[in-house]
């Protein structure tokens, strides 16, 4: 447990962030299934606009931190190429 008055804030920061972080993890996530759901359902109008939101929202993921922006350029190419086997 914390003891010092800054310690206790930086606590209380910590967990407001790992909870905001889980919330956007989860989001990015749950945008990917989606895409990844049109392009198994053929769907490709479904699947382009899917894959639209999940890039931005994992654009911004990377440009805070959250995830590598290395990792989140390889996830948008996964779905593009994805959406691009659609026949």
């Amino acid at each position: 447990m914390a003891n010092h008055k800054s310690s206790i804030k930086r606590a209380r920061q910590t967990i407001v962030r790992t909870e905001r972080n889980r919330a956007e993890k989860s989001r990015f996530k749950t945008l990917r299934k989606n895409v990844l759901a049109a392009v198994a359902a053929g769907d490709k109008d479904a699947a382009i606009k899917a894959s639209s939101a999940f890039s931005s929202v994992i654009d911004k993921a990377a440009k805070r931190n959250l995830v590598h922006p290395n990792k989140a350029a390889n996830l948008k190419s996964k779905t593009a190429k994805a959406i691009a086997g659609i026949a």
